[in-house]
């Protein structure tokens, strides 16, 4: 049903609705044209004009194809048949001083030689003022044998463009298509209204998980896929969520042992204390950023559209306050749709990734067909290939330059790559020709 409470038919039904209304539209043209117009009438030539033709003094006409002379080895074929065919052989015969058995008269009747041809060539023929009684219509071969055995053949002269039966064909088309173009259009825009919608609740998805249901509303099929993915949805939104939350809940839950073991290690010697207390703050660093990240996750944010120049611009400013060297290439403005407490974190992870261990950070923003590029570049050592895609692995962190006492605990790229790809899009890291990492962050427009 459609929210009027129109009920909607499936696509099978609106298909043969379609074709069905198509093939009725056609049919009714062309019945029209067959009956009400009157049919093209082919050109006509009388017998005097073939004979000063073969003479070699062919008439010259205003509206009708000349005829021309040729000449072959064979006679013209198929012979055309018909009550006035042997009077019309006998005649040129007679008049060209030749026997009856020479003369061959081929030719193919039009598509639409029926009565009514008739009747507008004999009214032609009178107002032209023909005295003879006999003439021959196009397409015709006259030929006439000669003394060496070859033939000469009149006929009127090919014509250029589209002949009268195939501009009636040519009408035909043009007429049905312009007859069926509105309602193939409203077909059209009915069928695909349902799919393109369907097609943007998909790419949504993978924006936001979080995204509003699929409306119900279209042909039955699609009725059936709405429902479907609404489900697969709502299933895939509880699965995360539910993960996330045990993740959080472990992470929570691990601070009370945590509390336990600092009050019994205050017994045991310096050495041993210091050491053990160096772990225990390792693990509660480890179990804070965890539950940051938990409730990073969870939290429900509102998507707006954001200027992802200004926002890297203001970042590498604020960065350049506390002395970190940051650089902002002018480059165009590109808006998308997201999180700006998300993405935000995102570039200043990146940002402080690059000042931190390749010394400073370059970024630039710039469109790539779909796709908004946010590009950070630092000039520090780099990464081995092989470490490209583990350091985004939560708690992976590479020695010694991401060392706990510099690198953190390795949730910092993971988070980066989650934002991201909670957008829609992706993040990558690979060397530069003249050294250094860059990392690339490409967002849906």
């Amino acid at each position: 049903m459609t929210p009027a409470g129109r009920p909607t038919a499936s696509f099978f039904v609106q298909l043969l609705t379609l074709t069905g209304l198509t093939l009725v539209a056609a049919w009714a043209i062309s019945i029209l044209l067959l009956f009400a117009l009157p049919p093209p009438v082919p050109d006509f030539y009388r017998l005097g004009e073939i004979e000063r033709t073969f003479q070699g003094t062919p008439p010259v006409f205003t509206e009708r194809r000349p005829l021309v002379l040729g000449e072959q080895a064979k006679p013209p074929s198929p012979e055309l048949e018909g009550r006035n065919m042997p009077q019309i052989r006998a005649k040129l015969a007679r008049d060209m001083g030749v026997a009856v058995a020479d003369v061959v008269i081929a030719g193919e009747r039009g598509p639409l030689s029926d009565r009514r041809v008739g009747r507008i060539l004999r009214d032609r023929a009178q107002r032209a003022g023909f005295s003879e009684e006999h003439f021959l219509i196009e397409p015709f071969r006259v030929g006439i044998r000669q003394p060496d055995g070859r033939w000469k053949v009149v006929e009127p002269q090919a014509g250029v463009g589209l002949s009268a039966w195939q501009q009636r064909l040519a009408l035909w088309f043009v007429l049905s298509a312009l007859a069926m173009a509105p309602v193939a259009w409203i077909f059209a825009r009915r069928l695909s209204a349902p799919i393109t919608l369907f097609a943007k609740a998909a790419k949504r998805l993978g924006r936001d998980p979080r995204a509003a249901p699929l409306e119900l509303k279209g042909p039955k099929e699609i009725e059936v896929a709405a429902r479907a993915f609404n489900d697969m949805q709502e299933r895939l939104r509880r699965y995360v969520e539910d993960r996330t939350a045990m993740v959080g809940a472990i992470a929570h839950d691990l601070r009370t042992p945590l509390t336990r073991l600092r009050f019994r290690i205050e017994g045991l010697p310096e050495e041993q204390r210091g050491k053990i207390a160096a772990d225990l703050d390792q693990m509660e660093a480890m179990i804070t950023a965890t539950l940051a990240f938990v409730r990073d996750t969870t939290r429900a944010a509102e998507r707006t559209p954001l200027e992802l120049s200004s926002l890297l611009e203001s970042l590498c400013d604020e960065m350049a306050e506390t002395g970190a060297k940051t650089q902002m290439e002018v480059g165009e403005k590109v808006v998308v749709e997201g999180d700006p407490m998300a993405l935000r974190r995102l570039f200043a992870n990146l940002l402080e990734n690059a000042v931190k261990f390749g010394g400073g950070a370059r970024a630039r923003v710039f469109r790539d067909e779909a796709n908004a590029v946010v590009e950070i570049e630092d000039d520090g050592p780099g990464i081995p290939v092989s470490d490209i895609e583990r350091v985004f692995e939560p708690f992976y962190r590479r020695e010694p330059s991401r060392s706990r006492k510099t690198g953190g605990i390795g949730l910092g790229l993971a988070v980066v790559r989650s934002i991201a790809r909670g957008h829609g899009g992706d993040v990558t890291l690979d060397n530069r020709d003249g050294g250094g990492l860059r990392a690339r962050v490409l967002l849906p427009l």
